[in-house]
């Protein structure tokens, strides 16, 4: 019988598309690429990056403090573009020909296809020699890139979404100074708050589907009973995915707005509320002119919040003595005193475990009690719907979807073509490469 959970699909993938991946990714080891190479001298790594939560400026001040600590190493700062996606459409047009990077950021809905392909290599050979120890990172967070007993990945830029709102619109609403339980509370506050905001300002503002309303949404989804998959099992046609959706429409319809730049609406007062990344963190603190609040996402704790964001990973057609080096600036940049460093400079979660006992992030979260909201909700969170993180532009097609059913089409009849394009998808780009 073929074990079709999440972790028995990724080792029977694995394994069954050695052949093929071979053939897209190259032989892998030590040799093939032009970015074989530096025995005998100096080497120069290309990190691939999009330089996530407007990090270019902090990631460039721990890669000088990186090549000071190891002169035979230098790291070039590579512009991924603007997002998780355009770097790996990036690194995907790379490796059909011409200069490799070495180190790539791969989000939850990117690593995986590049995994499969073997075009990112596993790393747990070379943790010991870059002195990197798997028990010192956030377990649930070292696991999401992982599968066959190998890691794929280091995490880097991780978040969850955090539920934003405007403390000075709560008060002329005269609401209690917290996140709603659950979204039926929100549904009742709606009406408070939006009069309380006034004019053609919103009560709430949405990613809309090229930016990320698919990874919102999962939780409130979640909260209501659905999900878009249980394993491989298609679940975006049940009744609580629906129910669900429609809440969406309707909360949407009445008092709200979907954005390509929710964080800026929300920002510049524009909105009461929104739903995002604890990486916009930095740039909503920094733009608003209001009290900010954060909370919890609605819903039951542990069944209401995904985890998100990226790692950091290394090309797997690049000689050893790169690979090498490459994960020691990986250990570098996540380490405990770093990782507090980012994490500050950006909003994105502390991946390590001595990260929050830092004197630097005690003091920074004593200060900023809103990051801590996002640190204290990271316990409460639970593995994404492989119908979002594993299905090839699965989360494109639910983004699409929802933003449909958000702006007045009919939740039932989107969600069931949506659950045939997705059954479409893992029928012909998946099933196929199980093992018979």
């Amino acid at each position: 019988m073929v074990d079709l959970t999440r972790r028995g699909f990724l080792a029977a993938g694995l394994a069954a598309t050695a052949a093929v991946a071979a053939a897209c990714a190259g032989s892998g080891g030590s040799g093939g690429s032009s970015n074989s190479g530096g025995s005998g001298g100096d080497i120069t790594l290309r990190f691939l990056t999009n330089h996530p939560g407007s990090s270019k400026a902090v990631e460039q001040e721990l890669i000088d403090a990186f090549q000071k600590a190891n002169a035979g190493i230098k790291i070039e700062l590579l512009d991924g573009g603007k997002d998780y996606e355009e770097v790996a459409q990036k690194f995907q047009t790379a490796l059909s020909g011409g200069t490799k990077p070495d180190i790539i950021v791969v989000s939850d809905v990117t690593w995986f296809n590049f995994a499969l392909n073997k075009q990112i290599a596993p790393l747990d050979d070379l943790f010991a020699g870059a002195n990197l120890k798997p028990g010192d990172y956030v377990d649930s967070l070292l696991a999401d890139t992982k599968f066959d007993g190998k890691h794929y990945a280091v995490p880097y830029a991780r978040s969850t979404p955090l539920f934003y709102y405007n403390k000075d619109v709560w008060k002329k609403a005269g609401l209690e100074d917290r996140g709603p339980k659950d979204w039926d509370e929100f549904v009742s506050w709606a009406p408070r708050i939006q009069e309380a905001i006034g004019g053609d300002k919103k009560a709430i503002v949405l990613a809309d589907s090229a930016n990320y309303i698919d990874w919102v949404f999962e939780g409130w989804n979640w909260s209501k009973g659905g999900a878009y998959s249980d394993g491989w099992d298609l679940t975006f046609t049940s009744p609580e995915s629906v129910a669900a959706a429609n809440q969406l429409k309707d909360v949407v319809g009445k008092w709200g707005r979907l954005t390509s730049k929710p964080e800026n609406d929300f920002g510049a007062g524009l909105a009461a509320v929104t739903l995002q990344s604890t990486g916009s963190l930095k740039t909503i603190s920094t733009t608003a002119k209001f009290e900010l609040g954060t909370a919890f996402l609605p819903g039951p704790q542990g069944k209401s919040c995904p985890t998100g964001g990226a790692g950091v990973a290394v090309a797997a057609d690049i000689a050893d003595d790169r690979k090498a080096a490459a994960v020691k600036f990986i250990e570098f940049l996540t380490n405990t005193e770093n990782t507090a460093k980012f994490s500050q400079a950006t909003g994105y979660m502390p991946v390590r475990k001595a990260a929050v006992d830092d004197p630097s992030m005690k003091a920074f979260i004593e200060k900023n009690p809103n990051f801590g909201t996002a640190v204290q909700q990271l316990p409460h969170t639970r593995v994404q719907d492989n119908a979002r993180v594993f299905v090839p532009g699965g989360g494109r097609d639910i983004g699409q979807a929802l933003q449909q059913i958000a702006t007045g089409g009919d939740a039932a009849a989107v969600l069931g073509a949506l659950q045939k394009t997705i059954q479409g998808k893992i029928d012909s780009q998946i099933t196929p490469k199980l093992p018979k």
